[in-house]
C-alpha cells in the first residue's frame, strides 16, 4: 500500500472486490446500477458515495469521467498473480491479440521475415502454456501456411 492511500472500510473492500470480479468476468467495469444490484444497495447514490470515497482514498480512478470507466488502483503488494486461471474475458482479449498479430504478418505477403514467424510461434506456444490448447490449435494451419509462403 502506498503512503497516499487510506485503508478501505469493510463495505469499501466489498465494493472493490465486486468491481475486480466484474472486470475479470466481463472485461469492462460495472455500471453503478450493476454495483447497486450486485451488492444489494438501496440506491445508486449509495454506490456513488462509496466510489467517490474510494477515489479520494486512492483505491479507484475513473479513466475519463464516463460510464464503465472505473479502474482499480493496484498496489504492488496486492497485484501479485496467484494463479494461471484465465477468465473468459481475458481469453477473448488474448485470442484477439494473437489474431491481430497473425493478420498483420499475413498482410506482409512476400516480405515475411523469419523473426515474424518466430513471433507467431511464441504466441501460439504461450496459448498452450496458458492451457488454451484449442485456441492454439486453431492458429496452427495459418502458421503452417505462413511458413510455407515464406519458404517459397
Amino acid at each position: 500500500m502506498t503512503n497516499d492511500t487510506i485503508r478501505p472500510t469493510k463495505k469499501q473492500k466489498e465494493l472493490l472486490s465486486f468491481i475486480e470480479k466484474f472486470i475479470n468476468e466481463h472485461g469492462y467495469s460495472p455500471s453503478y446500477r450493476e454495483i447497486m444490484t450486485g451488492l444489494n444497495y438501496n440506491s445508486v447514490a449509495t454506490v456513488a458515495l462509496h466510489v467517490n470515497s474510494l477515489m479520494k482514498r486512492g483505491h479507484l480512478i475513473k479513466r475519463d469521467r464516463s460510464a464503465r470507466s472505473l479502474e482499480l488502483v493496484n498496489n504492488q503488494d496486492e497485484s501479485k498473480i496467484l494463479t494461471n486461471y484465465i477468465s473468459p474475458a481475458e481469453e477473448k482479449w488474448l485470442v484477439e491479440k494473437v489474431e491481430h498479430a497473425f493478420s498483420e504478418i499475413e498482410k506482409l505477403g512476400d516480405e515475411i521475415k523469419t523473426t515474424s514467424i518466430d513471433h507467431l510461434y511464441v504466441l501460439v506456444g504461450a496459448l498452450k502454456v496458458l492451457d488454451l490448447s484449442g485456441a492454439a490449435q486453431s492458429f496452427i494451419p495459418r502458421l503452417t501456411a505462413i511458413k510455407q509462403k515464406q519458404e517459397n
